[in-house]
């Protein structure tokens, strides 16, 4: 059965753009366990525009379910990455101009790097992903470094409608059938929302969904009521 990874960068987001003390994203990720999560994921950025080192080391202590590190592939993020000890960490692409993640971590041409840098990881008990596009060449070259997990980069397929969003369906599927055959556990994100989901989570071999923006938009949709009526009470108590 597919299971729900809840990303809450969004959250830690809404805080620093105040730089304030809330909204709380290890709060927040409490919530997302009582709503069903089957784990939390936050990517701990070089420029720290959103998560915090401090969320991390408290989501390390606090949440029940699993922690999912998203991080780059440096030498800072993997010193941080031994002392949190995650259940695992997840290899992404990051660039400091772009707005979240664009596109799947390139493996296949980092080879040797990424072949230290995971054993390391491993080493410290610590199961390892990579985040890449849906293609062979990227597939083999995550089993030949040593990767436990793979996810697959969905924004492609969020993105297009129609045929073509069919034809990129297509290529995730086959491409979670030839991982699986090498031995790696398929997880797959990126642009998945409450109208497309369906068709990700259907596929045989899916292990779990990482899921956060169309989560947490959802939330102020359905929550922003309950908030002003707790508001306008308080208000009106006086």
């Amino acid at each position: 059965m597919t299971t729900l990874g809840v990303n809450i960068d969004h959250i830690a987001n809404v805080r620093q753009a105040r730089k304030t003390v809330e909204p709380d994203p290890v709060q927040f990720a409490f919530l997302a366990e009582l709503g069903g999560a089957d784990s939390i994921t936050v990517h701990l950025r070089e420029d720290r525009r959103h998560i915090q080192d401090r969320d991390v080391f408290l989501l390390r202590e606090t949440i029940k379910t699993k922690l999912n590190l998203e991080m780059a592939a440096t030498e800072e993020m993997l010193a941080i990455a031994k002392k949190v000890i995650p259940d695992y960490v997840t290899l992404v692409p990051e660039k400091r101009e772009e707005v979240t993640t664009e596109g799947g971590l390139d493996v296949k041409n980092k080879k040797e790097y990424l072949k230290n840098f995971v054993k390391n990881l491993k080493d410290s008990n610590i199961e390892v992903s990579a985040f890449i596009d849906p293609f062979s060449d990227q597939i083999t070259s995550s089993k030949e470094i040593g990767f436990d997990f793979i996810e697959l980069h969905t924004g492609k397929y969020a993105e297009l409608s129609g045929y073509e969003q069919l034809e990129e369906l297509q290529r995730i599927i086959e491409s979670s059938y030839e991982a699986n055959d090498l031995g790696l556990v398929v997880n797959a994100g990126h642009g998945l929302n409450y109208n497309n989901v369906k068709e990700i989570a259907s596929i045989n071999n899916m292990n779990e969904l990482n899921i956060g923006h169309s989560i947490v938009a959802r939330a102020l949709a359905v929550g922003l009521e309950k908030s002003v009526r707790e508001m306008k009470s308080l208000i009106f108590s006086n």
